[in-house]
């Protein structure tokens, strides 16, 4: 346990800080699993709306350093992959 008045604090933003990132990190992935989800189904025209939002989110996620950069352009360009064969 911490022992002194800074160590208690830091504790106490780390804990707010924590769920501020589950939170975001959960929005990202609920975001990749529903741009899958429009390619299974094969539905392009839906797929290509949604992708400057899923790509706005995962740029928003990197910028905070949930993911990093790469993560997210490599993720957006697998998909820009997948909508392109369908």
């Amino acid at each position: 346990m911490a022992n002194t008045k800074s160590a208690i604090k830091r504790i106490r933003r780390i804990s707010k800080q924590t769920t501020v990132n589950k939170a975001r990190k959960s929005r990202y992935k609920n975001a990749l699993k529903k741009m899958n989800l429009l390619i299974e189904n094969k539905n392009k025209s839906e797929a290509l709306k949604f992708l400057p939002k899923l790509n706005s989110e995962l740029m928003r996620i990197a910028k905070t350093g949930i993911i990093k950069k790469q993560n997210a352009s490599r993720n957006v360009s697998r998909i820009t992959k997948k909508i392109s064969t369908i």
